[in-house]
């Protein structure tokens, strides 16, 4: 992909902070006013298929919509049109990749790693190129979520944590108190889970190309199989003159509306891995990105 536009000053801008009236008004320093990049988990949003069209649950599913912890991405770029192809746009981050499980793979233990409402990146304004942009395309690589869970009876809570891209080089982490060594290359769709107040945790895999990762570009800008690229249109188009003076917020709003999906063996609508439910889909159901 195309890597000339500001990879440098972007890796130097990031910085972790909570979510308050702080982040938004920032010191601009010597590098000015920012563009500081904000992710939203929304479970009313319109829940859309891999064509970004509306969809449902598929018959002989069930779904149910998570509670988010943490979200992370490996790519995130601007589009001028609909028919600005994947890596033609003005590229605001590409994060780090390794080759320390055989083939090139995202490199996890260097992802940015936040919640809702906090800061994911900083990315001073007069290095984005100038342009009126219609489109947000967002590699999204890890999400962290708690999932309600049913078994022999007794309702529990679970955290699972989802990587969902194209291919993640995962040394060792930690979700829901949990430690998990892997050292290894993991395709999309792997998964690691761990019960709240009971000492059990597990991990495993979904199909390839089962994770729903909507594109309603699909027909003039297409994705590579595998990767978890979303697109989101902006309501009005989001423009960058180079002479900004104030600091600008974008927020990616992502559609959790029943991202977790499994097959079921009991219709009733409750998640029951030990009867042998397995999941089937972990993809974020839709991007709307706004700016103020």
């Amino acid at each position: 992909m195309k890597m000339n536009v500001i990879l440098g000053l972007v890796l130097m801008s990031v910085f972790f902070v909570s979510c308050d009236d702080k982040d938004d008004a920032v010191a601009q320093g010597p590098a000015g006013p920012q563009l500081i990049v904000k992710f939203k988990f929304d479970p009313n949003q319109v829940r859309l298929n891999n064509l970004g069209e509306p969809s449902t649950v598929a018959s002989g599913n069930a779904a149910q919509t998570p509670v988010f912890n943490k979200i992370s991405s490996h790519y995130l770029e601007l589009a001028q049109s609909a028919t600005t192809q994947l890596g033609q746009g003005t590229i605001l981050y590409h994060g780090a990749e390794t080759t320390a499980g055989g083939a090139n793979a995202f490199d996890f233990s260097k992802a940015i790693i936040v919640g809702e409402g906090e800061a994911f990146l900083s990315i001073p304004l007069k290095n984005i190129a100038p342009g009126s942009y219609q489109w947000v395309r967002c590699s999204l690589s890890y999400q962290d979520y708690n999932i309600n869970v049913l078994s022999s009876g007794v309702n529990y809570i679970g955290t699972l944590a989802s990587f969902v891209g194209k291919s993640t080089y995962i040394a060792s982490f930690t979700s829901g108190g949990y430690n998990y060594t892997v050292n290894a290359n993991k395709d999309q769709g792997y998964w690691t889970f761990g019960l709240q107040g009971v000492n059990y945790s597990t991990s495993g895999q979904t199909p390839p190309g089962a994770t729903t990762v909507p594109n309603p570009l699909h027909a003039t800008s297409t994705i590579p199989p595998g990767s978890c690229v979303v697109t989101g249109k902006f309501a009005n188009n989001l423009t960058i003159t180079g002479n900004e003076t104030t600091n600008m917020v974008l927020t990616l709003s992502l559609s959790i509306n029943k991202s977790f999906e499994w097959h079921e063996q009991n219709a009733d609508g409750k998640y029951e891995p030990s009867i042998g439910e397995n999941v089937v889909d972990m993809g974020l159901r839709g991007l709307i990105p706004s700016y103020q």
